[in-house]
Parts: structure tokens; sequence; C-alpha cells
């Protein structure tokens, strides 16, 4: 039995790692237009999605050529992870969800602009590699590098094809709108 948990902590510790590196390689791989090595991070029925529906895949054909399609317009990029949780599924060991919290030098069209955003993933090991099963990307903001210094102040913080759209979090957070009715008031 105390084998058995002695096992089990050694297996989280490893997956932690290795989706650590997933997420990493993912940036990489985002970063070098490494469409080979990006498409094999993800499970045979991986989702790609965005709580604004800027983003959304179902396949990976079609994560395939959202990203081609991104990747065309955008030139040199640099994505880095900050913080990472991971939780693993107390009933299956081969699956586990995380919350990453990132930046993102892009160029779209371009333009230099700079994003945050946070991952909310979800991960399937498949002969013993743990992948990407589902990845939706939540933006604080993407804005062009020039209009960084008042971006956060508007709820409109994500920019696409010169339109400004509201950000994706945090004022459709739970806990930032019982905050808000709480102590705005005040």
């Amino acid at each position: 039995m105390a084998d058995d948990a002695l096992l089990r902590r050694i297996d989280r510790l490893e997956s932690r790692h290795a989706i650590a590196e997933l997420i990493s390689v993912y940036g990489i791989a985002c970063d070098d237009h490494d469409m080979p090595r990006l498409m094999g991070l993800f499970t045979p029925d991986a989702e790609f999605d965005t709580k604004s529906g800027l983003m959304h895949a179902e396949n990976p054909a079609d994560i395939e050529l959202m990203f081609i399609e991104a990747f065309k317009i955008r030139g040199p990029a640099f994505h880095w992870s900050h913080d990472h949780i991971v939780e693993f599924d107390e009933a299956d060991a081969d699956r586990a969800t995380g919350t990453v919290l990132s930046h993102a030098e892009t160029t779209p069209h371009g333009e230099p602009s700079l994003a945050a955003m946070r991952y909310e993933d979800e991960y399937k090991r498949i002969n013993g590699r743990w992948l990407f099963r589902k990845r939706t990307i939540n933006f604080l903001y993407y804005v062009p590098a020039k209009d960084y210094l008042t971006a956060l102040n508007t709820r409109e913080r994500v920019t696409v094809a010169g339109n400004r759209l509201p950000a994706d979090y945090p004022e459709n957070l739970g806990p930032w709108q019982e905050f808000d009715a709480k102590h705005k008031a005040d």
C-alpha cells in the first residue's frame, strides 16, 4: 500500500514536469511556426477555444488550419509562461487539468503587440506522453505595443484586425463581479 502511494507521488512529480515541458514546447513551436512540432502536442480528439469565440477548433485538422491562418499574418513572436497550476484527476492517472499564466510579444500584420493570457487546459497522457486534450485561451489584453500604456484602463483590451473587443477576463469572473458589487459602491 505504501509502495503504491509512493509510486503515485513519483508519477505526479514526473507528470507535472512533463506537462510543464509540454507548455514550453507549445510556446517555442508557436514562435518558430513549427507546425509539425505544434500539432504533435495535441491529442487526436483535441479542441482549442477562446471564451470570446475568436479562435475555435474542434479537432486537430481545424486546429492546424486555425494556427496556419494566425501564423500567415504574424511575424516574429516570443511566448513565455509564468505560473502553472496542475490538478490531477483522482479517478484517472492519465488525465489532468491546468491553468497557465503567460505573456506574448507578437507582430500581427507587422505591428508589434503585447498580450497577457490565461490558458485553461485539459491534459491527457497517451502512450506515456502528456498532450493537450483542450486549450482555452483567455486574454487579459492583446494590444499594439503603442497602446499598452492605456489599454488596461478600458474593457476593450483585445485588438483584432484593428477592432477593439472586450477582454476575456477578469471582469466576467464571479469573484471579480462579487468584489465590485460589494466594494465599488463604497
